[in-house]
């Protein structure tokens, strides 16, 4: 009996320390590039100053205190809000009937596939150099859309320069990119799905429309909050977009939340108010990987 509690107790300490012997590398790797600039972001946040001889110095909850009295915050704040819900909708919505479709055996179905997952992988730069040069004032969309503007006597549409059109540009830019990761996401949603479920309701009468919305549905709620979910982070932290096509403009109507902090650390070097507005964006997305997990969790 004691050789078997000596047996068992080494073989728990083998376990042990082969646990940590895995883990410490990982370990040491997530404090020093996810724990320790996070922890560092908060102490920025309460301080003032540059990285310069002068050097930083705490100044309380003043970078809050400004970040809510700030009129140009709330305008980003407000062009966020409307850049990600314009975004997110279409970018949840418009994947699942592609995904469905795809989900059948089609003529060309891999190509397809393919074809709309392209953009996903495309370079955030390069996708931003084309569509700003798609819809410059003399691009393509221009001068295709002109001649029917002409017919009707109507003024050319300043795509990048108006600040009523700026941001729908790049709300189409994003749900461009989007579509295609939604998309492969939603079929692996959907072959998760027993196919046992669409023969007994075929065979109950079901018509297309009714297995979609009593079966594919509910098999993909899981899958819909996780694709809504990290498509709304996503989206907050757009960064590409409004820096290489609109560059925050016409009068700041595209500067959004991750733009803005870049503006203020490295524009003007106020690391500790861009720190603040960066900590805003972090709870947020905090908030929404809680909601996430209490979704999963739920659902198991």
């Amino acid at each position: 009996m004691k050789i078997s509690r000596f047996s068992l107790a080494q073989a728990l300490d083998n376990e042990t320390f082969a646990a940590w012997f895995f883990l410490t590398p990982a370990t040491i790797c997530l404090g020093l590039f996810v724990i320790w600039p996070i922890a560092y972001l908060f102490y920025l946040s309460f301080t003032s100053g540059s990285f310069t001889v002068a050097g930083i110095h705490g100044i309380g909850l003043k970078n809050y205190h400004r970040l809510l009295l700030d009129p140009d915050f709330w305008q980003v704040i407000f062009n966020t809000l409307y850049f990600t819900i314009g975004s997110v909708v279409p970018s949840v919505i418009l994947p699942l009937p592609i995904a469905v479709l795809l989900n059948q055996s089609l003529a060309w179905r891999d190509i397809l596939r393919t074809a709309y997952f392209i953009p996903s992988i495309v370079s955030l730069v390069a996708a931003g150099l084309g569509f700003r040069w798609l819809f410059q004032d003399t691009g393509p969309i221009n001068q295709v859309l002109n001649i029917f503007l002409n017919i009707f006597h109507l003024p050319p549409i300043s795509w990048l320069g108006d600040p009523s059109w700026a941001m729908p540009v790049l709300i189409v830019f994003s749900i461009w990119k989007q579509i295609g990761f939604n998309m492969v996401v939603f079929l692996a949603g959907l072959q998760m799905i027993p196919l046992s479920l669409y023969e007994a309701a075929e065979l109950d009468g079901a018509n297309d429309w009714q297995q979609f919305w009593h079966i594919t549905i509910p098999g993909l709620r899981p899958t819909l909050a996780f694709v809504t979910i990290t498509t709304i982070i996503f989206t907050l932290r757009s960064f590409e977009a409004p820096y290489v096509i609109t560059g925050g403009g016409p009068m700041n109507s595209t500067n959004l939340l991750i733009y803005y902090t870049y503006q203020e650390a490295f524009g003007q070097f106020d690391f500790g108010y861009a720190a603040a507005v960066a900590s805003f964006l972090l709870a947020i997305a905090l908030v929404l990987v809680y909601f996430q997990l209490k979704i999963n969790t739920d659902n198991d």
